[in-house]
Formats: structure tokens, C-alpha cells, sequence
């Protein structure tokens, strides 16, 4: 072999080993700069919270800056969006939750976004249920006793919602589906307005997330039948699960988690992940979560992505069946 080809191999061997070892070595100076952790939606709501007790959380943990960015239109759709198209290096990620990613494919199979494609997972965060609530005047103060009058009342019953398509107008349908009931859908502009006349008595009903509707349960200007998870949840542990009373595949909730852009580094993730799970080992992370009415739920990069597939798939199944139009949040 001649000296010329023999570097020419050399040189060739000595490249591929670099391109070998260089997301290891990317992935052991990184976080060199900050990170961007977008929330698709406006400051001050649940998501937001969220994003900003777990961001200090990773900071410390990870000895970085992670800097909270809110990003809001479209559902969820404008923030989600501007993730998936960031560079994969890291340093852009998404404050994601079902709620708006697994509805938002749903209600539109065509949306340009798939979370399933479009991401990468670090793991999930937190599980916020919901709580099925009644005006307090209603004749009727368990779930099994809702269910025969409700029964008894097809078609009459009003259930208010934050809008059509939003997760408490699709955890109501799922409801129906499954109970066999029929209610009068009455969406507003947001849960505020419809708490209100719930409490009002305009209207006899709702799903709500426990965030909003707990105050208002404790003050006794609503009643509370059950919970939406499929496990009571440690928020209001009296309350029995909607699952308890027959309706055994009944579950809907919230969870959030930390996605990334497809092609981020694995071992990224992995470390983000690995911080995320110490994080919520704390007592101070759990806590500040438990007063937005969530749970904190750490768990696995394939975990999240989980939830993420089985919630779209399931809410896509309660959409057809309902009839809803991916018009629905417009």
C-alpha cells in the first residue's frame, strides 16, 4: 500500500470515528446556553404555571438556565409549531399537554403537526383531573343517583363547557357514550363563564378541571359527583372515579410533559429526563403542582409518548362518534 493511500484510509477511519463520537461529546457539554421551553399558550393559565415551577426545577437540577417563552394561537397550534420546526440542539422545547395535542389531532387528522413524528419525548410531568360537577340544586348527590336522573332526563340536562372541542366538551361526550345519556351541549367562551352559570343555575352541569372547580366545590356552590382518572386522585380522595360506577373504560385527564424537536440528541432527553425524575421526587416540586389541582407523574421518555398516542387515539374515536367538526374550536 502506498503512503498516499495509506492516509487517505487513516484519514477516512479517523472521520467516521468522529462522526461516531460526536453526540456523545454534544451531549456531555450540553446545555451551553439557555434553554427555551415554550408554552403554546398565554401567561398566567394552569400549562403556564407549570412550565415555570418545573423550568427553576430543571435549572437547579441541571445547573442551567431555562428561560419560559410563551408562544399562544390556534389551540395550542402556533407554540406546538414553532417546536417542531426549532433547530434539534437542545435548547428549544415544548411545555406539552394533551389536552391540546391529542384533541388537536383529533379533531383534525390533516393538522399540520404529528406528535407522534414531530417530537421527541423527555417524559411526562403531571396529570391534572377533572371533576364532574352539578349545580347544587340538582336532585341528586352521588354518581349513581346523577346517572337515573339523568336517564330519566334524556336530552334535557344542559352541560356547559370552555368551548366546543375543548377537553371538558369531549370528557362530557365520553361521558354520554359510555353512560348512554343525552345532554344539551352549551359551550362558552372559556370554564369562567360557565362556572358561573353553573353556580347560577343556567346550567344543570360540567366537566372541570379540579384547578378551577375546587374552590367553588369546597365553598358549596357546586357539587362534585366524581373524578375523571381512572384511580381516585389524592386531590379529593372521597370522591369514587366515574370508572367505579359501570363505566369501566371511562377515563379523561390532562397530562403534561417536555417534548422536543425530532432528531434531538437521545442523550438529551435522556438527561432532561433524568432530571425531570428527581425534580418531581421533591416534596416542594409535588406540592406547588397539588395547588394548580394536578399531580405530579413522573415517568419515562417512552411513557409520555405513550400517553400522547393512546389520548389522541382515544379522543379521535370520541370525536367520530359525536360527530364533532375539526371546525369545532374555531
Amino acid at each position: 500500500m502506498t503512503t498516499l493511500k495509506l492516509k487517505k484510509n487513516l484519514l477516512g477511519l479517523a472521520t467516521g470515528l468522529s462522526l461516531i463520537a460526536a453526540p456523545y461529546s454534544f451531549a456531555a457539554s450540553w446545555p451551553q446556553q439557555p434553554i427555551r421551553l415554550v408554552v403554546p399558550f398565554p401567561a398566567g393559565g394552569n400549562i403556564d404555571a407549570t412550565a415555570r415551577i418545573i423550568a427553576k426545577g430543571l435549572g437547579e437540577q441541571m445547573k442551567a438556565t431555562v428561560v419560559v417563552e410563551n408562544k399562544a394561537g390556534a389551540a395550542g397550534l402556533v407554540g406546538a409549531q414553532s417546536v417542531m420546526r426549532a433547530k434539534p440542539d437542545g435548547y428549544t422545547a415544548l411545555l406539552a399537554s394533551t389536552g391540546s395535542l391529542a384533541a388537536m389531532r383529533a379533531l383534525d387528522p390533516n393538522v399540520p403537526l404529528d406528535p407522534a413524528k414531530d417530537f421527541v419525548s423527555a417524559g411526562p410531568i403531571s396529570i391534572a383531573p377533572m371533576l364532574l360537577i352539578v349545580n347544587k340544586d340538582l336532585p341528586a348527590s352521588t354518581l349513581p343517583e346523577f346517572l337515573k336522573y339523568a336517564h330519566s332526563k334524556s336530552g334535557e340536562l344542559t352541560m356547559g363547557s370552555a368551548g366546543a372541542g375543548t377537553s371538558n366538551h369531549l370528557a362530557g361526550e365520553m361521558f354520554q357514550n359510555l353512560s348512554k345519556t343525552k345532554f344539551l351541549h352549551v359551550p362558552y367562551k372559556g370554564s369562567g363563564p360557565a362556572m358561573t352559570d353553573l353556580m347560577g343555575g343556567q346550567i344543570d352541569l360540567m366537566f372541570d378541571q379540579m384547578a378551577s372547580s375546587l374552590p367553588q366545590v369546597k365553598a358549596g356552590k357546586v357539587r362534585a359527583l366524581a373524578v375523571t382518572t381512572n384511580e381516585k386522585s389524592a386531590l379529593m380522595p372521597e370522591l369514587p372515579t366515574i370508572a367505579s360506577a359501570g363505566l369501566k373504560d371511562y377515563e379523561a385527564s390532562t397530562t403534561t410533559g417536555i417534548l422536543f424537536p425530532a432528531g434531538t440528541p437521545s442523550e438529551v432527553t435522556q438527561q432532561v429526563n433524568d432530571a425531570l425524575r428527581t425534580i418531581l421526587r421533591h416534596q416542594s416540586i409535588r406540592t406547588q403542582l397539588e395547588q394548580l389541582g394536578t399531580e405530579a407523574r413522573p415517568g419515562t421518555q417512552d411513557d409520555f409518548q405513550h400517553i400522547l398516542q393512546s389520548e389522541t387515539d382515544k379522543w379521535t374515536g370520541i370525536v367520530k362518534a359525536a360527530g364533532i367538526t375539526k371546525n369545532a374550536q374555531q
